[in-house]
Formats: C-alpha cells, sequence, structure tokens
C-alpha cells in the first residue's frame, strides 16, 4: 500500500506519516520542507520567490518519489498534487503570475508522468481554528506573523484540490477525506489506521498503483 499524505499547513501530515510509517513499518519519504533554503526567503518576500520555492519544492520531491517508485509499499508526507495546491493558492492571491503558474504546472506535469501514482490519496481534514493551533503550537518561527496568508491558504484549500483532483482525473475511489484529533493517543490511531484500511479493501484492483 502506497499512502500518499494531502493536507493544509499544521493538519498533522508529517506526525501522521511517521506514525504510519513505524506502525506499518514501511520506508517513509518526506518531503524536506523545513531545511529547504528557500522556505524562509519565500515567507520574507513572497512576490519574488514563489516560483523559486515552488519549483524548488517540487525538484526535491520528485527526487525522492523517483527514488521510491519501486516501493510497494511506503507512506508520502507529502506529494506533487499536495505542491499543485499552493501554486494555485499563489495565483488565486495574485502572488504568481499567469505565466510563472503555467511554467510550474508544466514542470509538475512532466514530473508526475514519469512517477507511478499512490494507492491512497489521504487527505486530512480539519477546522480553521485547529489548524491555526497547531500551528502555534509547533512554534516555527518562520510561520509567525503569516495570520492573513495562513488564513488565505486555509479557507480555499480543499476547493482548489478538489479542482485539482479533478483536472488531473484522480479517481475518486482513491481519495479519503480524512478528520482526526491527537493521533499520539493510541485509540484514534487505531481508529485512523482501521479507516485507511478499510478504505484500501474497496478500491477496485485496477486502480492500484502499478510498481513495476
Amino acid at each position: 500500500m502506497r499512502i500518499g499524505i494531502i493536507g493544509p499547513i499544521g493538519s498533522g501530515k508529517s506526525t501522521l506519516a511517521k506514525l504510519l510509517s513505524e506502525h506499518y513499518q514501511v520506508p517513509l519519504i518526506e518531503e524536506p520542507v523545513e531545511n529547504n533554503e528557500f522556505l524562509p526567503l519565500f515567507y520574507e518576500d513572497k512576490e519574488t520567490f514563489a516560483l523559486l520555492s515552488q519549483n524548488a519544492f517540487y525538484s526535491s520531491l520528485f527526487l525522492l518519489m523517483w527514488k521510491s517508485r519501486h516501493e510497494q509499499k511506503c507512506v508520502f508526507d507529502s506529494t506533487l498534487f499536495s505542491n499543485l495546491v499552493f501554486t494555485e493558492l499563489l495565483r488565486l492571491e495574485g502572488i504568481m503570475s499567469a505565466y510563472e503558474v503555467a511554467l510550474t504546472y508544466a514542470i509538475a506535469d512532466e514530473h508526475l508522468k514519469r512517477l507511478p501514482d499512490v494507492d491512497i490519496h489521504l487527505v486530512l481534514v480539519n477546522e480553521e481554528d485547529k489548524l491555526f493551533e497547531n500551528v502555534r503550537k509547533r512554534g516555527r518561527d518562520i510561520e509567525k506573523d503569516q495570520q492573513e496568508y495562513l488564513t488565505f491558504h486555509y479557507r480555499n484549500y480543499y476547493d482548489v484540490l478538489d479542482r485539482i483532483f479533478k483536472n488531473y482525473q484522480v479517481p475518486k475511489e482513491k481519495i479519503l477525506y480524512l478528520r482526526m484529533d491527537d493521533v499520539y493517543v493510541k485509540e484514534e490511531f487505531d481508529r485512523v489506521v482501521q479507516e485507511i484500511e478499510a478504505f484500501y479493501n474497496t478500491i477496485p484492483k485496477e486502480l492500484l498503483a502499478e510498481i513495476k
């Protein structure tokens, strides 16, 4: 089972990915967001660094997914579709130009057609207040004073993601929208695992990723 986790900033993607990887004893593919040198530059000057940072994120994630393309069982804490949401949100907010967005999509398309799909696109769903609370708790300096950016991000994230799934014809049978509380609580994590496994068992075999 190949699981790709998607969700807005602060939704718990990294936390859940780590726990699922440990539970299933499968490789964890982590997007190196915090160590990306472009991220603090983006938060300081979004107009200048939006295009550069987006493509830096795509490139680093693509390489990680490429290296794991033969893995039949693994967990990704982000996917290229997840990154495309950020591109589209930056366009809607007027930070990225139409040309920059088109260029980013063209690069992403080249990446996507070279990678096997995941079996489950696991979308983490939570309320805006809870997402802000999670961001405050983790206390990243670069996310301070980003109230306006995060508010726009949260209020538009799921609508944009749904459009991207539709545009790329991602089968609905492979998309699991999941609400979760504190997955460090055993009962909650067990519930999440049961929901994932029950959903996986409903996916038609012909839609499962073909790993060579």
